[in-house]
C-alpha cells in the first residue's frame, strides 16, 4: 500500500508521500474553485495515477464555506416556540461597551425557520405531539423553499430520537437531513442547534467534493481528517461535516504532537503559519481538545483540537488606514494572484514580499528552485508603499513583518499567557509554509529560549495526516447526581458508546482488537452550568480529580455535590507507522551561497537544509532552505540538527555561548 497525506491550504496544496519506508514532499499552488483539481495534479505530478493508495486529506471545504457564509439553502426545524434559538444565541456580545454595534444578519433566514410539535419536557416525555398538520406544512415549506439540506432541532432529542427520526422518513430522499440527535446528543439546545444547521449547512458541499475526489481517485481508500485529529473514512465523512472544521489545522498539530516526542520536547507552543492564516495552540506531549470552540461567530460543541486561529499568513496584505497607520491582514492575496513576488498579477504587498525584499528569501531557491520569485517586482509595490508612508522602502518592509509577528504573538499569548501559563518554559514549534521566517522573532516575544523547526515543516500538517489514527469521538448527555451511581452503570452505559464508535470504525476496515478506548465524564457542581472534563476510572476517583481540576481552573473547590453531565468516548484505531530517517549528510554542510539581508552588516550564509548532517550546529544569522519552506536563523540564535533532521532552535547567550 502506497500511502498519502494532502493538505488542501488556501494558497498551497501539501502532499506527503510515504513508499516502501522512503518519504517524499511535494507542493503546488492550491485551486480554491476546485480542491479537488490541485490534488489529482499532485497525485499525477508524483507519478501516481493508477496507483492504487490510501490517502488521507485535510479539507477546507467545509471551513471555507462557514467562514465566508456560502453555505447551502437550509429549513431549520424546531418546537414551537423556538424559532429564534439560533439568533438569540446566549445574547453574549462581541463588543461589551459598544452602545451601537453592528447589527448582524441572524444565522438563518426567518422564512427559513419552521416551527413544529414533538416537543418533549425534560423527563423524556411528550408534551406536544409531532401532528400531521406538521408534516404536511413542513412539506408545503420544502416545496416553497426548495431547499438543498434541512436540519431538525427538537427539544430534549438526546432523550429520545423517534420524533425527530419520523421527521426525517416524512422529508424527500434527495435532501441532505442533519437530525441534532446524530449529531450532538447532548444538553443545550441552541449549541446543539448551531452545530445541527452548521452540519446541514455545509454538508451537501462536502459530500459533492468528496464523491468528486473519489471518483477521481477511483480504486483508492480515501479518509478525511476530522476537527479532533481522528480520521474517518470518506464515505463516512460527508453526514458529519461540521466534525471537518478544523480538518487541516489538527493534521499539524498531531504531527507536531509526534515529532516533538521523537525530539524530546513535550510542553510546546505552535504555530502554523501558511499563506491566509496562522493558528496557534499549546501541547503537552499531544494536541488536546475542547467542545467550547469557535469558527468566526459561531460556537461549535463538537470536539476539537483547542487553538486559536487568526488571519495573518506568508499572502496577509499589508494596507493603510484612514489614518495613515500601517495594517497588515486579515485579507490575504491568496493563491491566485498571491504575492506580488510570485508574479500572477498581484499588486498588494503581503509578509512574502516583505521577506524578500528584506532578504530572508532567496528567489531562486523557493518551492527548492521550482518557483522563481520576482525581487523586482516586489520592490516596485513597496517602494509605493513607502512613498506613501514617507519611510525606505526597507522600513516599510520592516513594519510589515514587525506587525504580522505582533498578531502572531498576541495569538500566542492568547493560548498560554492569558490561560496563567508562562511560555518562558515551552518550546516554541514553528510550521507551515512561512512559520520558519518568524520562529525567532516570535521566541524573542515571549521570552523564549528554545524553538524547534521540524523536518518537512513546510508540509507538517500533510505529515499530520499520515500518522493521525481513525478514530470516532462519541458523547451522550446524562445529567444525574454522582452520589445516585455506582460503578456499573456507568461502566455499562460507556461500553454501549463504545460499540457505537467500534462499529463504525469495523465498516470502514479497522479490527476492533486493534483499537485503544479512552471513557471520560463531563461533570459540574450540582447548580452550575459549565462542567470540566475527567477521566474514566471510578466514580470516587472522578471526584476527586474533579475537585482538583476545578482548584487547578479557578483556584478553589467547593463542598457541594458532583453531577455528571455527559460521558465521552474516545476509540482509536493504528495509524500508520511512519519512520524518518536520519540525515543522508556525512559531513557538515556548507553555504552554497550568501546573501545581503537588510539589517545585517555582513553577507548571510544560506545552506541547504538537506545537506545537513546530525550534530551540525549553525549559528544565526542565516537562511536554512528546503524544498518547502525557509527558515530564517536571526542573530543571537543557533541552531543544532538533530538525528531526525530536525532544527532544534536556542538563544545564545550574553557571553556567546
Amino acid at each position: 500500500m502506497i500511502f498519502l497525506g494532502v493538505d488542501t491550504g488556501g494558497t498551497f496544496t501539501d502532499f506527503v508521500l510515504w513508499r516502501d519506508g522512503t518519504l517524499r514532499v511535494h507542493k503546488l499552488l492550491s485551486t480554491p474553485h476546485a480542491p479537488e483539481q490541485a490534488i489529482l495534479q499532485g497525485i499525477a505530478d508524483l507519478g501516481l495515477q493508477g496507483e492504487r493508495l490510501r490517502v488521507v486529506h485535510g479539507s477546507t471545504v467545509a471551513t471555507n464555506a462557514v467562514l465566508e457564509g456560502k453555505g447551502v439553502k437550509t429549513l431549520f426545524v424546531t418546537n414551537r416556540g423556538f424559532a429564534d434559538m439560533l439568533s438569540i444565541g446566549r445574547q453574549n456580545r462581541a463588543e461589551l461597551y459598544n452602545l451601537q454595534p453592528q447589527r448582524q444578519p441572524p444565522p438563518v433566514p426567518r422564512e427559513l425557520c419552521v416551527e413544529v410539535g414533538g416537543r418533549r419536557c425534560a423527563d423524556g416525555k411528550l408534551a406536544d405531539a409531532l401532528a400531521a398538520e406538521d408534516l404536511k406544512m413542513l412539506a408545503s415549506l420544502v416545496a416553497q423553499h426548495r431547499p438543498r439540506s434541512v436540519a431538525v432541532n427538537l427539544l430534549f432529542s438526546w432523550l429520545d430520537a423517534a420524533t425527530e427520526q419520523e421527521i426525517a422518513a416524512a422529508l424527500p430522499e434527495n435532501l441532505f437531513v442533519s437530525l441534532s440527535s446524530r449529531v450532538l446528543p447532548e444538553i443545550r439546545e441552541y449549541e446543539r442547534g448551531m452545530a445541527t444547521w452548521l452540519n446541514a449547512w455545509v454538508g451537501p458541499l462536502v459530500q459533492g467534493y468528496l464523491q468528486r475526489l473519489q471518483s477521481g481517485m477511483a480504486g483508492s481508500q480515501v479518509s478525511v481528517m476530522q476537527s479532533s485529529g481522528d480520521t474517518v473514512a470518506a464515505a463516512q465523512a460527508g453526514e458529519q461535516a461540521v466534525r471537518m472544521l478544523l480538518s487541516g489545522p489538527a493534521g499539524g498539530l498531531v504531527a507536531a504532537g509526534f515529532l516533538g516526542k521523537k525530539a524530546g520536547c513535550r510542553c510546546m507552543l505552535s504555530f502554523d503559519m501558511g499563506g491566509t492564516s496562522t493558528d496557534v495552540a499549546l501541547l503537552d506531549g499531544g494536541p488536546s481538545l475542547t467542545t467550547e470552540g469557535r469558527i468566526g461567530p459561531y460556537p461549535v460543541a463538537v470536539p476539537m483540537v483547542d487553538m486559536h486561529t487568526i488571519g495573518a499568513g506568508g499572502g496577509s496584505v499589508a494596507w493603510l488606514d484612514e489614518g495613515g497607520m500601517l495594517q497588515v491582514g486579515p485579507a490575504s492575496a491568496g493563491a491566485d494572484p498571491g504575492p506580488v513576488c510570485y508574479g500572477r498579477g498581484g499588486t498588494r504587498v503581503t509578509v512574502t514580499d516583505a521577506n524578500l525584499v528584506l532578504g530572508r528569501l532567496l528567489p531562486d531557491r523557493f518551492l527548492g528552485g521550482e518557483m522563481q520569485l520576482h525581487v523586482a517586482a516586489a520592490e516596485k509595490e513597496l517602494q509605493q508603499l513607502a512613498r506613501t508612508m514617507g519611510c525606505s522602502m526597507q522600513e516599510a518592509a520592516a513594519g510589515v513583518i514587525r506587525i504580522a509577528n505582533e498578531h502572531m504573538a498576541r495569538a500566542l499569548r492568547t493560548i498560554s499567557v492569558q490561560r496563567g501559563i508562562d511560555p518562558g518554559g515551552f518550546v516554541l514549534v514553528s510550521f507551515g509554509g512561512a512559520g520558519g521566517l518568524h520562529v525567532c522573532a516570535l521566541a524573542d516575544a515571549l521570552g523564549m529560549q528554545r524553538a524547534l523547526v521540524p523536518r518537512h515543516g513546510g508540509v507538517l500538517s500533510a505529515l499530520g495526516m499520515l500518522v493521525a489514527r481513525p478514530g470516532r469521538q462519541l458523547s451522550r448527555t446524562w445529567v444525574v447526581k454522582l452520589s445516585e451511581l455506582v460503578d456499573e452503570q456507568l461502566d455499562a452505559a460507556l461500553e454501549a458508546l463504545a460499540e457505537e464508535a467500534l462499529a463504525a470504525l469495523q465498516e470502514e476496515g479497522v479490527p476492533r482488537q486493534s483499537c485503544t478506548l479512552s471513557c471520560s465524564l463531563d461533570v459540574r457542581y450540582a447548580g452550575q452550568s459549565h462542567a470540566l472534563n475527567v477521566p474514566w476510572r471510578s466514580l470516587m476517583q472522578a471526584a476527586r480529580d474533579f475537585h482538583q481540576s476545578h482548584a487547578e481552573r479557578y483556584g478553589h473547590d467547593l463542598d457541594l455535590p458532583l453531577e455528571m453531565v455527559n460521558l465521552r468516548v474516545s476509540v482509536r484505531g493504528p495509524g500508520t507507522i511512519v519512520q524518518l530517517s536520519a540525515p543522508a549528510a556525512r559531513q557538515p554542510a556548507q553555504p552554497f551561497q550568501y546573501s545581503q539581508a537588510t539589517g545585517e552588516s555582513q553577507p548571510v550564509p544560506g545552506f541547504d537544509r538537506a545537506a545537513l548532517s546530525a550534530g551540525q550546529e549553525i549559528s544565526g544569522p542565516a537562511i536554512i532552505t528546503e524544498q518547502v519552506a525557509t527558515t530564517w536563523l536571526a542573530a543571537g540564535w543557533r541552531c543544532i540538527v538533530d538525528g531526525a533532521g530536525n532544527l532544534l532552535l536556542c538563544r545564545r547567550s550574553v557571553s556567546g555561548d
